[in-house]
């Protein structure tokens, strides 16, 4: 494997490696808000069954594999950093799923690409191109408009928290772009564990209908997974592109939602998605898989 965060060199097969990963984690990803709105317990109740699942499957997964061991030796300071930024970010998570709407929160989220892009430059000097700068103008501008709709209404306060998971997210994006060799499964645990008190103080977890537990379970698998091929991608992929990959996620979670839950997304929803995605398309034609696809077609 070739890495090297401050010039983002990276060879064909490991890049081709990173965005499967990204790609499946989007796909696993994009089942939150159906999870989150389709039962009826609260943020924290669902953040804690959620996160007790999420935690034994990943554990249980390092165990299988026999690098627990190796998983708590090389827990230090970075990994502490993961695992308080995946927490900050899931704490934000699931509040803002309840309080908005998928649409506004899947839509908030494609602005991570220019997020991490201005993180990287500012952390680990991987300098944005000019279209990412150009295109990051365009993606906030996206975001206000989306937004926008929630003015006057309980929404604003999920799309603020949605805008502060996308930084945790961001955050951690860069941090293993920074420090590739940080351990990925503990931390994705142990982020979930870090919350259960919370939970406890401010949920009541008891009051969970039996009913709805195999669903949050399930829940808490398919983010165990998500979580991990995310960080795994991250690693082997400039955290900008990333993000980017990240972004498929974008148009498919509104579309479960509205075909699942009947939530279509407003008027400033669509107009301000086409502004984050037109960004995010038009930034992404000076990456490297572009470029490659390019040099192949003067072949």
């Amino acid at each position: 494997m070739t890495l090297n965060p401050g010039t983002a060199q990276i060879d064909g097969r490991t890049h081709a490696t990173g965005v499967a990963l990204v790609t499946i984690s989007v796909l696993f990803f994009s089942f939150a808000g159906i999870f989150t709105r389709g039962v009826e317990a609260g943020a924290w109740e669902i953040i804690f069954w959620r996160g007790v699942a999420a935690a034994g499957f990943t554990i249980a997964y390092v165990a299988l594999r026999g690098q627990l061991r190796a998983e708590i030796r090389g827990f230090g300071r970075w990994e502490m950093l993961v695992t308080l930024l995946h927490a900050s970010g899931t704490a934000a998570f699931i509040p803002a799923l309840k309080l908005s709407s998928v649409a506004n929160v899947a839509l908030i989220y494609a602005a991570s690409p220019f997020l991490a892009a201005g993180l990287a430059w500012w952390i680990i000097a991987e300098a944005p191109s000019r279209r990412t700068v150009m295109a990051s103008g365009v993606a906030f501008t996206g975001v206000f408009v989306t937004v926008s709709g929630s003015f006057g209404t309980g929404g604003l306060a999920g799309d603020l928290l949605a805008l502060w998971m996308t930084l945790m997210l961001a955050a951690v994006m860069v941090l293993y772009r920074k420090r590739p060799q940080t351990r990925v499964m503990l931390p994705s645990a142990l982020s979930s564990v870090v919350l259960l008190p919370l939970c406890l103080i401010f949920g009541d977890v008891s009051a969970t209908q039996t009913s709805e537990l195999p669903l949050l379970i399930l829940f808490g698998a398919s983010f165990a997974v998500a979580a991990a091929t995310l960080s795994e991608g991250a690693r082997r992929l400039p955290a900008a592109e990333t993000a980017l990959l990240s972004i498929l996620e974008t148009p498919l979670a509104p579309f479960l939602a509205w075909v699942i839950l009947f939530e279509p997304p407003t008027l400033q929803a669509v107009i301000g998605g086409a502004l984050i995605m037109g960004a995010a398309i038009w930034s992404q034609l000076s990456g490297p898989w572009w470029s490659r696809r390019r040099g192949r077609e003067r072949l």
